[in-house]
């Protein structure tokens, strides 16, 4: 039997090893570059949560939790969670841009990107603004309806804003393809503060005026409104006919793109719910919001607690409307229009309503048909 004996195996050029041995035991040590887990810097990137709704139309209105759109220009898109996704990969569902009003001949200004924002604090390790700054690896699957180059873009707003763009191909339009983008380590521009703010937008291009394809950014540099989209050259929206869906979005550190990480539906979710908590939303019978006291004749206080600790204090998102919500206690029920918050912070927020009520006495609070009570820190 042939046998060989090495001490580790190292790449022509390595600096270190790959695999090292142990010589007492024959066990041996990998290098590995990647996490196991955690390696995807990307909240959600199957599209599996979505807390808000399934279905909307409008600007700066969200779906799928993370995922947001910005936009300028006459063209209208209802966008949605769909189960249109690539054969075979282990995903379930796809955030779908549906065109519903035309932009065929777009001004210079108009533009329409996905937007996706990464917290500051989750960022250290790639080191930014300084000489040892990480590669990054983004790679997604696409459905798009135009073939050619769409751009994506890594926006830096820490410090010296920064910008790199560049572009991915489309071979076959309406078809599912992988498409993976690996950035260098930007050495400049001051770094990423280690706070709870943005420290890096993700753009998807899908529309772009000449205003921001001006000036090469496909290396790091200052940002300014003319490298924003560098490269892009498709319309996405000039058809009603048109559908754009994404996918499987993976962010790592290095220069390889793994295999997507599944994580469960369960783990998804509490990630979501640092940045945006549905508490309730009534569906097709009245929902509890939360136990309350009379404070006095005409005020009622409860409290919410959030199930994780969100990324800061939150502002209420909740529907108002004529009696959206009911309060029981001493054998009657009162109307109101409105929940409202009187003191909120990351663990939880005191909510309060207005009406008749009699001081001191217990009461719970319910949403009727239409109403529903969220919290938000968004990025």
């Amino acid at each position: 039997m042939s046998e060989i004996k090495v001490n580790s195996i190292k790449g022509v050029g390595a600096s270190s090893a790959a695999i090292t041995v142990n010589n007492s035991d024959g066990t041996c040590t990998a290098n590995i570059t990647n996490n196991l887990s955690n390696r995807n810097l990307v909240i959600n990137g199957a599209m599996q949560v979505a807390q808000r709704a399934t279905s909307a139309t409008g600007v700066g209105i969200k779906t799928i939790d993370r995922f947001d759109t910005i936009s300028s220009g006459s063209q209208a898109v209802t966008q949605s969670q769909d189960t249109d996704v690539p054969t075979g990969q282990g995903f379930s569902k796809s955030l779908k841009f549906d065109c519903t009003t035309a932009n065929a001949s777009p001004n210079s200004s108009d533009f329409f990107s996905i937007r996706y924002k990464i917290e500051a604090q989750d960022l250290q390790q790639i080191a930014n603004g300084t000489s040892s700054a990480k590669k990054l690896t983004i790679s997604f699957w696409v459905k798009s309806p135009k073939t050619g180059n769409h751009a994506f873009g890594i926006y830096k707003a820490d410090n010296t804003q920064r910008q790199n763009t560049k572009t991915y191909s489309v071979s076959a339009a309406n078809t599912w393809e992988k498409k993976t983008i690996t950035y260098d380590g930007d050495t400049s521009g001051g770094g990423i503060d280690n706070d709870n703010g943005a420290g890096v937008y993700l753009d998807w291009h899908l529309l772009s005026g000449s205003d921001y394809t001006a000036v090469d950014s496909t290396s790091w540099i200052n940002y300014a409104a003319n490298n924003w989209a560098y490269g892009h050259a498709v319309n996405v929206f000039d058809n009603t006919a048109n559908n754009f869906y994404i996918t499987g979005v993976q962010l790592e550190v290095g220069s390889v793109a793994t295999d997507f990480e599944h994580r469960s539906f369960a783990q998804e979710l509490a990630l979501c719910q640092r940045y945006f908590y549905n508490h309730v939303t009534y569906v097709s019978v009245e929902q509890a919001i939360a136990n309350m006291q009379a404070y006095n004749g005409s005020a009622a206080y409860g409290n919410i607690f959030f199930p994780v600790t969100m990324r800061a204090n939150p502002s209420i998102d909740a529907t108002s409307g004529s009696n959206y919500y009911v309060i029981y206690g001493n054998a009657t029920s009162t109307y109101s229009n409105s929940i409202a918050v009187e003191r909120v912070n990351v663990n939880g927020a005191e909510v309060y309503t207005t009406g008749s009520y009699t001081q001191g006495y217990a009461y719970f609070a319910r949403t009727r048909s239409g109403a529903k009570v969220s919290f938000s820190a968004e990025l």
